[in-house]
């Protein structure tokens, strides 16, 4: 059982990772998402990265983190994430 979740962590945390480097690899190549400025998805690939280091402890939703990579892996929406910088900049404005 100790191993099954070992497995699982480590499943997601290459995920987040992998998001991370297809976010990074986006915006060197200019295919960057349009609503979102370079040094924002750099933010999000730390935030990624971080997220995939560490044990939940640093305030990021490590579930929404996770639903985040699925959605950049898949191409599928990010945006509609609340970790996508555009949704957080909308629920604060100012």
């Amino acid at each position: 059982m100790m191993t099954d979740q070992f497995s699982v962590r480590e499943s997601q945390d290459n995920l987040l990772k992998q998001a991370a480097r297809i976010l990074r690899t986006r915006y060197e190549l200019g295919k960057g998402y349009v609503d979102v400025s370079s040094a924002e998805a750099a933010d999000l690939v730390v935030t990624l990265e971080a997220t995939a280091s560490t044990n939940g402890s640093d305030g990021v939703d490590r579930e929404e983190a996770i639903a985040l990579a699925h959605r950049l892996v898949d191409d599928d929406q990010p945006e509609m994430s609340p970790m996508w910088p555009r949704a957080s900049a909308e629920r604060h404005p100012g």
